[in-house]
């Protein structure tokens, strides 16, 4: 796997409420196959994919971005680095080491109902798909 392209600034999205200093760890069942525990902590530098990734996440709490600093090394996420796409267009990365909130992001990008039901029905077949292999 090739370095990292990014240096920050870094974005989480998630439903949980946190606050600055806050750290975010692996350990929590995936958001695209719950029947997994990631092992590692997933974050990206597009504000709008961590939006996705929060409006995604189960639960019925409002979708939050927060900025975040990794606190220990970090890789591009092979689930979408050439994998998926060439490189890493996503600008996803993950690590084992936590996560530290910076701040509360709230200059990102909401989806349409329609593009919300739309993600919905992706991970839905994701989640039945015994093929769709998360690389943990």
């Amino acid at each position: 796997m090739r370095e990292p392209l990014d240096d920050g600034p870094f974005y989480h999205g998630t439903k949980a409420d946190l606050k600055v200093g806050d750290l975010l760890t692996s350990g929590f069942r995936s958001n695209y196959r719950p029947d997994v525990v990631m092992n590692h902590i997933y974050f990206t530098a597009l504000p709008d994919g961590a939006g996705l990734a929060a409006e995604i996440a189960p639960s019925d709490a409002e979708p939050r971005v927060y900025l975040v600093e990794p606190t220990g090394e970090y890789e591009n996420d092979p689930n979408v680095t050439d994998k998926k796409f060439p490189g890493n267009p996503t600008r996803s990365y993950r690590s084992t080491a936590p996560l530290r909130i910076v701040s509360e992001v709230h200059d990102w990008t909401r989806l349409t109902p329609e593009a919300l039901q739309m993600w919905r029905d992706r991970l839905a077949a994701i989640r039945t798909d015994d093929r769709a292999e998360i690389i943990n």
